[in-house]
Formats: structure tokens, C-alpha cells, sequence
């Protein structure tokens, strides 16, 4: 099933207001910036629609929160220049649509966070940078600078920034832990002299963190931890209010060239063999929507919850029926199971060693192990292999699991793996063709361990971790039957063949369930 036509070939002029939130590094406040401008800006009656650079489910599901509606991802490691603003275009259309307002009004805001520092890529060219995508989609930039025990040093790093690369455009400047009203004064008068980038804020130094954190950065806001997430919200739109000039951010945000779509040439990222976007297929449409809509469940609880909505929206495009699923639950009580009747079923990462003792009494756990036996095709990402594995082992001891496959998931105190993956498929599977390249992402405290014979693995990695090393190798992607296993998690939008993959395996195994019948 083709992807919409609105995303592989987008308006050939669109101006819509957007902003994008950097920083010099990591921890340099582009969260917290990004959060407060979200909730004070939806609060003052604009349609925020919140953007991530990058890999991120847990800041993306914050921005969600903070704005009122779900968060896009977008990173240039996976689309091309032309895709990314193909997929920003989209999602701006759609909020117009949703809100009933007119492009180009005041009324709406694209709000991108950055990732790291504005310039860090994956290499010393700065490849996949926030930069990258703030040049790709025309983005002014609105800096946040950590003032932390700093004064006119703050001009010097911002002229470095402003003449590093060309072809970006900063609107302004947000100091960042501002200790005093004469820290706040020494450093604007600092910057108006040596640079005219404008200061449009001056936040001040916090005692702690507005938000919870965890291992894996802040706490997600589904967490017992961050129950009062909207509470904290609320909070950093009162800050930004206090100490930015909102209505000159939102001026910034309008000051846009009209955005270009799909360039009328295939990008250069197609000769490199890495799977993109495809072209719509009228007919390929017609011949699914006469198809039965096979039932695809994907698990969305405590222990597992990280799925790019593109993801879920590719599987329904592909002609899936999602359902939603526990394996907290408890089992079925009465009337219908709706684990019952699956034709295809998607595990996702999430953080399943919190809950590995409650996962270890779930009920649900045999009954992965027999559907995994008859034959139904299983997707799982990290979180989701765990579920497979003979058990978590953590610090207090090992808590059994669906035994799917022969190996354990052991947690650790430091990260396993962590960034982007790149692997070309080695081994017959449902979802992915062999010889195809495969680009991803992983970040995981769990390692695979295993007894005995090595398992096999049917993704080769030239990048990242994945399941350790074999044969010399690292590799991911364990296989049995129908089911594939790894700790790589995909963007659906750069693996087009994923989900109409995965709904056909999930048609041919509802017409041999229905013919054995």
C-alpha cells in the first residue's frame, strides 16, 4: 500500500509559521524551552504542532502533551532534504485541517526541538544535525544559551555559531540559567554589542530539574513518576511567559520564505540503496481497499509504549485494522478476548524490566509463546524482544518470559547500545526482502545472552549494536518462523515495504487459519 500522496509529493508552495529550538549541546535547555513555548503558545490560542529532530519517543511524547497533539518526528539520517519537507508539510496540513485555520494566519506554529548541539551529526561534517534539518525545512533557529558562569563569552560562542555554517537564519537568543538581574544585563548588553542576533528571553537558574528523570533521560510522561506531568507543564508556560517575549517569538516564527516540496528530481540518498519513500500507486490502492482488513495488535501499556504514530498509521494505510492491547490486563474476564482473532501482532519497545514481575504472572505470556508456534506473524523492537526472550534478568534475579526464543535480555547499568543502526538483510523473513538496507536506531540497557549455540541473526550491521557479535560481526534481528526479533527500532516513512509487508503476512495467515477452519 502506497504511502499518501501528500507526503511523497507535497504542495509545491507552502508557508507555514515554524521555529526551531536549539542549543549548543546536550542539556542545554531546548527541552524546557520547547515545552514552555508549546504550552504558553496553545494557551494564548495558537495551534501548536510539535516537531522532534531525531530518534526520540520520550521528549516527542512530552511535546505531545505540552501542545495538545501528537508529536512528529523528523531526522535526516532516515529522509532525505525533499521527504522531510514532504513529511513537515503534511503534518502542517493536517493541523489546518484539524483547527479550521488559514495558512500563514498567526494562529499556528510548526515548533521543532533539536537534538544535542545545533551542529553535532554523525560525523565531523556534521551529517544529520539539527542544523541539516533547520536548513532543510528553511527553520529559523531560536538558540538557547546556558549562561552558567558566563558573560561576554556568551557573544563570543554566539558569533561562532551565527558564522559556522551557512544557510541558517537565527531569529534570537534565550540565556539560559541566568544567576541575577546583572548577570541578565551584563549578558545582553554583551550580546548587543558583538552580535545582532536579538534576546528574547532570559530564563532564570533553577534549584532542580521541572522534570522528572530517569536512565533514559527525562521520565516519560505516562510514568508513576511524572503523574503530575501537566502540573509541570503548566509551570514552565507560567516561566516562559514570566521571562520570555512570547508574542516576539511567535513574530520570529512568521518571519518564513514559502517552504518547497518534493524536488522534482529523486534525491541522491535513492542511489545509496537505502529504502525511501515511494511513489503513490492508484491501483495498489484499489486492489487493498477490496481486501479483508486483517486485525494487527500492537501492545500499548506500562512495559511497552514506544511506537512512531507514522508507524501505526503506515499499517492502516497498508489495509490493517489496529487493536489496541494489554499484556497487563489481567487476562479476559468476560465476553470477547480481543487478543483473540489476531491476524498479525506488533510489539514495540517501551521499558519492560519495570514491570517484570508483573509480565512474569501475566497470562498473556503463554499466549505469545503458542501464537508465536501457529504461525502469526510477531514484530518486536527491543522492549518487544525482551517479551520474547527466555526472561529479564535483573538485579534481583531472573523473571521468566514467553520463551520465544532460547536466549535472556539482561539488564545493565549502563546503555548496551545506543544511536543510529544500518544493516543490510541477510535471511528470508516476512517483513523485510534480503539485500535490502536497513537504517534504524537502538537504545537499550539490555544485552541479548544466550547458552549454547549462537542464535541466528538475519540483519548484518555495518552500524550499532544490535544483538552483540557473531561470527566476528555485530547483528540483529533474531527469526523463527514469522516472528522477528531485534533491538533496532524502524521509521516507518523510510522503510515503505515494513508495512505493506507486514499486513500481507497478515493476510496469508488469516486465509490459512480461515481454511483450516
Amino acid at each position: 500500500m502506497p504511502l499518501p500522496t501528500s507526503l511523497s509529493t507535497a504542495p509545491p508552495q507552502a508557508a507555514f509559521p515554524r521555529l526551531c529550538v536549539s542549543a549548543l549541546s546536550g542539556g542545554g535547555g531546548k527541552t524546557l524551552l520547547s515545552l514552555g513555548l508549546a504550552r504558553a503558545a496553545s494557551a494564548a490560542g495558537v495551534a501548536v504542532k510539535p516537531f522532534k529532530k531525531g530518534p526520540d519517543y520520550i521528549d516527542a511524547a512530552w511535546l505531545a502533551l505540552a501542545a495538545g497533539r501528537p508529536a512528529t518526528n523528523l531526522d535526516p539520517y532516515f529522509l532525505p532534504p525533499a521527504r522531510l519537507r514532504a513529511l513537515f508539510i503534511q503534518a502542517m496540513e493536517a493541523l489546518l485541517r484539524s483547527d479550521s485555520v488559514e495558512a500563514g494566519t498567526p494562529n499556528v506554529l510548526g515548533l521543532v526541538e533539536g537534538n544535542r548541539g545545533l551542529f553535532d551529526g554523525l560525523d565531523v561534517e556534521g551529517s544529520c544535525s539539527t542544523a541539516e534539518l533547520a536548513r532543510a525545512l528553511d527553520c529559523p533557529i531560536l538558540l538557547s544559551l546556558d549562561c552558567t558562569k558566563m558573560t561576554r563569552t556568551a557573544a563570543a560562542l554566539v558569533q561562532g555559531m551565527l558564522h559556522f555554517e551557512k544557510g541558517l537564519r537565527f531569529c534570537g537568543v534565550v540565556l539560559n540559567q541566568v544567576g541575577s538581574a546583572r548577570h541578565e544585563s551584563v549578558l545582553c548588553r554583551a550580546l548587543e554589542t558583538y552580535t545582532d542576533v536579538p534576546v528574547l528571553g532570559a530564563l532564570p537558574r533553577l534549584a532542580e530539574n521541572p522534570l522528572p528523570e530517569r536512565h533514559m533521560g527525562i521520565a516519560c510522561c505516562g510514568d508513576s513518576l511524572a503523574g503530575d506531568a501537566e502540573r509541570r507543564l503548566d509551570d514552565l508556560a507560567a516561566l516562559v511567559r514570566a521571562h520570555l517575549d512570547l508574542s516576539a517569538v511567535l513574530a520570529a516564527a512568521r518571519e518564513v520564505s514559502l517552504l518547497g516540496g518534493e524536488d522534482s528530481a529523486r534525491e541522491k540518498d535513492a542511489e545509496d540503496g537505502v529504502a525511501l519513500l515511494s511513489a503513490p500507486s492508484e491501483r495498489g490502492d484499489v486492489v487493498t481497499s477490496l481486501l479483508p482488513r486483517p486485525r494487527i495488535g500492537y501492545v500499548r501499556d506500562a512495559a511497552l509504549w514506544f511506537y512512531y504514530q507514522e508507524n501505526l498509521e503506515a499499517l492502516t494505510r497498508a489495509g490493517a485494522e489496529l487493536v489496541r492491547l494489554s499484556l497487563l490486563d489481567g487476562g479476559p474476564e468476560s465476553g470477547s478476548d480481543p487478543w483473540e482473532g489476531l491476524d498479525g501482532l506488533y510489539l514495540g519497545g517501551g521499558f519492560p524490566e519495570d514491570c517484570a514481575p508483573e509480565l512474569s504472572r501475566s497470562p498473556r505470556l503463554p499466549l505469545l509463546a503458542r501464537l508465536a508456534r501457529e504461525g502469526l506473524p510477531i514484530y518486536a523492537e527491543c522492549g518487544g524482544f525482551m517479551l520474547l526472550a527466555r526472561g529479564i534478568e535483573r538485579e534481583d534475579g531472573l523473571w521468566p518470559m514467553s520463551n520465544v526464543f532460547p536466549v535472556t535480555a539482561r539488564f545493565c547499568a549502563k546503555p548496551q547500545g545506543l544511536g543510529y543502526v544500518q544493516g543490510t538483510v541477510r535471511a528470508e523473513n516476512p517483513f523485510f526482502p534480503p539485500g535490502l538496507i536497513l537504517r534504524g536506531h537502538e537504545f537499550h540497557y539490555s544485552r541479548c545472552q544466550w547458552e549454547g549455540a549462537a542464535p541466528s541473526c538475519a540483519l548484518e550491521l555495518s552500524r550499532g549494536k544490535g544483538m552483540g557479535h557473531l561470527g566476528g560481526m555485530a547483528c540483529d534481528g533474531l527469526t523463527r518462523g514469522r516472528v522477528w526479533a531485534a533491538y533496532t527500532h524502524i521509521f516507518a516513512p523510510a522503510v515503505p515495504c515494513w508495512a505493506d509487508n507486514f499486513v500481507a503476512a497478515a493476510r496469508r495467515f488469516r486465509q490459512e487459519r480461515n481454511g483450516a477452519a
